[in-house]
């Protein structure tokens, strides 16, 4: 008799999260509310309980005048695309981590604050709040680093964009375990 795999809310959640790139509605993404979401999200498994993270809110307020900033560090010809790329999202959340000198516990810092992000993506989701985690070129820029305050010893791990939305994205097929699975036969 096989057993059939009943899927619990946690896996339907991690299934049907998507990322959503645009189409964002005008419903507000308020500070308030991406508190509230990384109040649990920083539950994270961190190494050492380093906590190797924080983080920037740029809301609706501050939008345009952000996106005008990070755009100007980008080669002129580029800026006017940047600006209304970096318009779309209704709000942006920054993910800053320290950097250590240590290979090791930058690894462990990454892989935290990586998890981290996947919560509040979680969680969002579950709350319909469009999230899309970016790693775009100006997240290495030194005068975007300069203009978030984020110091010589973090790293601008992501913009991570957000919106509430009407249209939920397409579901796209993840190649199965099987195929990427084996085992140690020593």
């Amino acid at each position: 008799m096989e057993k059939t795999k009943k899927q619990t809310e946690l896996a339907k959640i991690i299934r049907e999260r998507r990322a959503v790139k645009k189409g964002y509605n005008d419903i507000e993404v308020t500070e308030n509310e991406v508190r509230e979401l990384l109040d649990d999200a920083i539950w994270a498994p961190t190494h050492g309980m380093r906590q190797p993270w924080r983080f920037i809110f740029v809301g609706a307020d501050q939008k345009a005048n952000f996106a005008k900033k990070v755009a100007a560090t980008y080669p002129e010809e580029k800026q006017q695309n940047r600006k209304e790329y970096l318009n779309e999202p209704n709000a942006f959340l920054i993910v800053v981590m320290e950097e250590p000198e240590i290979q090791k516990q930058w690894d462990e810092n990454f892989g935290a604050v990586a998890s981290m992000i996947q919560n509040f993506w979680l969680l969002a989701w579950e709350k319909q709040l469009g999230v899309v985690w970016k790693t775009n070129p100006h997240i290495y820029e030194p005068k975007v680093k300069e203009i978030l305050n984020v110091e010589e010893n973090e790293k601008i791990v992501g913009f991570i964009h957000l919106g509430y939305f009407d249209k939920k994205p397409i579901t796209k097929d993840r190649i199965q375990v099987a195929d990427k699975f084996t085992r140690f036969e020593g």
